[in-house]
């Protein structure tokens, strides 16, 4: 049967990059890239949806003879302390709709992304393992918590195939950041290279799990393509890319801009971040199904100040747009 790709959240600062391998995989009329907002721009096959509307979800599947599910659409850790009964109803019906039409219409895979958001207090902030307690401490966190545990039901119950990461701070050059407590150390990167003061909301000291684009995108599809049974955990697999403070990646960055300045102004996010762990074990993804990071903090550096020196040098992207 051929494989036709569904992704929900295709905007975003994940989907754009994975939608792109995606296509690459399966080709770029077999990957229906989705949003609330249409993409004039998008080479390939686009649908705007709303995930909260069931019906418009089911439409698509139909229409398009959807084999596999990527829901990506959530609000995400710092935008929803904004809103968190909104948010919370967002990322639980989009979720909800998914799973059920994904059972209904016996989609093959549904990938369903999780975060270290999902750790609070009751987790060691060291080597924090795939089954440590979960007590998250936002919205966002309580959403993605309770969203493992009804992908580990579907499994369970009707033998739906989904497979989950919790994925730690992603960074990539790609697209601007989406409201999460970990986008200071994108935003860092456009202020290096546009040569302007940086104003970070975490404490120079705030040391967080990250991953670099590369990364995600690679241990994604890696988790999508093993042998379900390989998949031994069926709410999320937690994955690392390296742990660095705001202090550790300015003083890398400083090794190419001498003089780039950043004043520490911890608000709200600094609560937020300091409930997270400071480094991920990640070796039941890394048995199960072979995963292994590539990047440290010295590539990371070095990879986002080309690329973002390029998008800036060709106006690829209006600068004000950038200029966060």
């Amino acid at each position: 049967m051929k494989t036709v790709v569904l992704i929900i959240g295709a905007n975003g600062q994940l989907g754009s990059v994975l939608t792109s391998s995606l296509q690459q995989k399966f080709g770029r009329g077999n990957v229906i890239a989705s949003d609330l907002r249409d993409d004039k721009g998008f080479n390939g096959v686009f649908e705007v949806i709303d995930a909260t509307d069931v019906q418009r979800i089911q439409q698509v599947v139909t229409q398009y003879n959807v084999t596999q599910i990527y829901h990506l659409a959530a609000i995400l850790s710092a935008k929803g302390e904004e809103t968190p009964l909104q948010t919370w109803d967002i990322n639980m019906k989009t979720l909800f709709n998914v799973l059920e039409i994904s059972r209904k219409n016996n989609i093959e895979k549904v990938f369903f992304p999780s975060s270290i958001a999902v750790f609070g207090e009751g987790a060691s902030l060291h080597e924090t393992p795939n089954d440590a307690y979960l007590d998250p401490s936002t919205v966002y966190g309580i959403s993605k918590a309770a969203g493992e545990n009804w992908a580990q039901y579907y499994f369970l119950r009707y033998g739906l195939d989904v497979r989950s990461i919790r994925y730690p701070g992603v960074i990539g050059y790609q697209s601007l950041p989406g409201g999460g407590t970990t986008d200071y150390a994108v935003d860092i990167y456009h202020k290096a290279v546009l040569k302007e003061e940086f104003d970070c909301f975490l404490k120079e000291d705030t040391t967080l799990p990250m991953i670099f684009m590369d990364d995600v995108i690679r241990a994604t599809l890696e988790l999508m393509e093993a042998p379900k049974e390989n998949i031994k955990i069926r709410t999320s697999y937690n994955i690392a890319g390296i742990s660095f403070s705001p202090a550790e990646v300015v003083s890398e960055i400083r090794k190419l801009y001498p003089d780039f300045k950043v004043n520490y102004r911890p608000d709200f996010r600094q609560e937020i971040a300091s409930s997270w762990p400071k480094s991920i074990n990640d070796s039941a993804a890394s048995r199960d199904w072979g995963w292994k990071p590539e990047y440290d903090l010295e590539s990371i550096t070095t990879t986002m100040v080309q690329k973002l020196k390029e998008k800036y040098k060709t106006g690829s992207k209006n600068l004000e747009a950038l200029m966060l």
